[in-house]
């Protein structure tokens, strides 16, 4: 899964699927392939007044949505695109949109790896 916390996405599938509206991750949960995204799926939790909680009400809550149903974002083409990952010659291993890759622009989304520093010779 290549989205990790407070990643820019696009809903592309859902009740909550705008192409137009940009969502920034809450969570993360790789075992269950899911996704925390802010105003996405949005449920209600009914709670009860208790001496802890003097008044109840209803508490609006994000839900997870499946991974598949969001994209990551480039800000180079403005819109949810697909990703592949690269080896740059100085060894650091980044994250990059296929769409800009394709036109010759640089299209980094976002550095995995950082280039290892050269170790001291003996």
């Amino acid at each position: 899964m290549n989205i990790r916390k407070n990643d820019t996405v696009v809903v592309i599938s859902g009740n909550d699927a705008d192409s137009s509206k940009t969502r920034k991750v809450l969570r993360v949960m790789p075992a269950e392939g899911k996704v925390v995204v802010e105003g996405v799926n949005r449920t209600f939790k009914h709670i009860r007044p208790s001496k802890r909680n003097m008044q109840g009400g209803r508490l609006s809550i994000e839900r997870p949505v499946d991974s598949s149903n969001v994209m990551l974002y480039c800000g180079a083409c403005k819109s949810g695109v697909r990703t592949g990952r690269e080896i740059l010659p100085d060894g650091t291993k980044v994250l990059f949109c296929k769409k800009c890759k394709k036109s010759g622009r640089t299209g980094m989304i976002r550095v995995i790896a950082k280039a290892a520093a050269p170790k001291a010779a003996q």
